[in-house]
């Protein structure tokens, strides 16, 4: 059970109804994440303000190699089975990639840059060396390409951080960070 409420569709505050209804007719559910947001109405609206930017930057397979690497770096069940879940489903991602992604990697070079930049990013806190950033524009990431990587970590901190402070009720098939091969 979540440490923090997550009100259902009924008993959401109704000024994140609306966008509630949304995610259910994008997705036919409303996953507990965005149910908790619910319960602040201000929270849920900048999260998807920042959900719905990021979503335009790099590629979904990038980006969800990225949200794989970077929940297994924090320890967030909930992103982690949740990216798992979109990583096969979505962005079509083989388990044997999803696999290499927790572990800060990639079969495809240029995904393996990006990916163990990413996993730079979220363990030093941003405080990566000049190494790290040529050896991600040595793979053919542009200056703006490296700005949407550390987008895409700090968007996937925030809910790595929201979920494990909740600990939200996992409503995905469920992966456990600890069992990481």
């Amino acid at each position: 059970m979540s440490r923090l409420a997550i009100p259902d569709l009924e008993t959401a505050p109704e000024a994140s109804r609306g966008t509630l209804n949304a995610v259910h007719q994008q997705l036919g559910v409303v996953p507990n994440m965005f149910r908790l947001l619910s319960s602040s109405p201000a929270a849920l609206g900048a999260f998807m303000g920042l959900s719905g930017g990021a979503a335009k930057l790099l590629d979904v397979k990038t980006r969800e190699r990225i949200a794989l690497a970077v929940a297994q770096v924090n320890g967030c069940d909930y992103c982690l089975s949740a990216h798992t879940y979109l990583g096969l489903n979505l962005a079509r991602i083989s388990p044997e990639e999803i696999a290499l992604n927790r572990k800060g990697g990639s079969t495809d070079p240029k995904a393996a840059a990006a990916v163990r930049f990413a996993v730079l990013v979220a363990r030093e806190r941003g405080h990566v060396g000049d190494k790290a950033v040529a050896e991600v524009r040595a793979a053919g990431y542009s200056d703006a390409e490296i700005v949407e990587i550390v987008l895409v970590v700090a968007e996937n901190i925030l809910t790595n951080l929201m979920n494990i402070v909740a600990d939200t009720e996992i409503d995905f098939p469920v992966v456990r960070a600890a069992e990481a091969a």
